[in-house]
């Protein structure tokens, strides 16, 4: 593809992952970088928050809000059987929803919980689409910002109730018909993970995919650091996303007219440093895997 890339989409980075420490100063090193037009951030301490947003408002950047963090770090449950569990799990990401607006995030993602045994999943479906749509009718009351659910392995890491891609259209299905802004957000890095190529996972995402996560994961080697979703760099010995796999990732996002000439949606990096490895270095190479796979298009 020889047209400018930021013609067809806004190349993001999920600031939380590229950065060990996500302060105020990664947030700046990315703001200061023109060659993001979006950033996704999480919870931030309330003594920084206010510069946070002064910062992002004068950026020009998208500002999304990743509310996974809290879910992950906190053991939040939004499709618990357990009614004290689920209620406080909702109750949190109520709370994330204040402050993605406090931020000015126009979307917050979310991951469902854990799997329950099989005979329980039914009934766990159940309670997550109760619980996006109690979320989306919160956000809605507030403003305009908009739910998604990210999809995540069922098997392998965090082995979430969603799952597959054709059980998150499901859901999704249900939310939108309280709220029409819902949607899903596929991520290249876990699609190894749930044993889908980028055609079957985009395709069968269809209208619902409304956000996109480029980055890798290691499925081959369970002793490596990086093992399962851990998002190492792009290339990383041993792991399964490079320029070949991207390109192909690229060229669905394409195909189904997500991403295309004069089109503004968000492709963010989700790429985390191994233990040792410089931000800037990794970063770098997102944007030259980014660049070489663009070019092949």
């Amino acid at each position: 593809m020889k047209d400018c890339i930021n013609s067809y989409m806004k190349v993001g980075i999920v600031q939380f992952m590229a950065f060990p420490d996500p302060g105020l100063d990664s947030i700046r090193e990315i703001a200061e970088d023109e060659f993001f037009g979006a950033i996704e951030i999480t919870t931030l301490p309330g003594g920084i928050r206010a510069e946070v947003a002064k910062l992002l408002a004068t950026s020009k950047l998208v500002v999304g809000y990743g509310a996974q963090p809290v879910q992950l770090s906190e053991k939040l449950d939004i499709n618990s059987l357990s009614q004290e569990q689920r209620e406080l799990a909702v109750s949190r990401l109520k709370s994330a929803v204040d402050e993605a607006y406090a931020l000015g995030a126009g979307k917050l993602a979310v991951l469902s919980g854990p799997a329950p045994p099989v005979e329980q999943r039914d009934k766990a479906k159940e309670l997550l689409i109760d619980s996006l749509v109690q979320i989306c009718s919160y956000a809605k009351s507030k403003g305009n910002l908009g739910i998604i659910l990210e999809i995540f392995d069922g098997e392998v890491d965090k082995k979430c109730l969603i799952g597959p891609t054709a059980e998150a259209v499901k859901i999704a299905a249900e939310v939108r018909k309280h709220d029409p802004s819902f949607g899903i957000l596929v991520d290249l890095s876990h699609l190894p993970l749930l044993g889908e190529s980028s055609e079957y996972a985009i395709k069968t995402a269809g209208n619902y995919l409304v956000h996109a996560h480029i980055g890798n994961c290691m499925l081959k080697d369970k002793s490596h650091p990086a093992y399962g979703d851990k998002h190492p760099p792009f290339g990383t010995a041993g792991s399964e996303n490079d320029v070949a796999e991207l390109t192909l990732f690229l060229k669905a996002l394409l195909d189904a007219g997500y991403i295309g000439e004069g089109k503004q949606n968000v492709v963010a990096f989700e790429v985390k440093p191994l233990s040792g490895e410089s931000p800037q270095v990794v970063i770098a190479n997102d944007k030259r895997t980014l660049l070489e796979a663009w070019a092949r298009l």
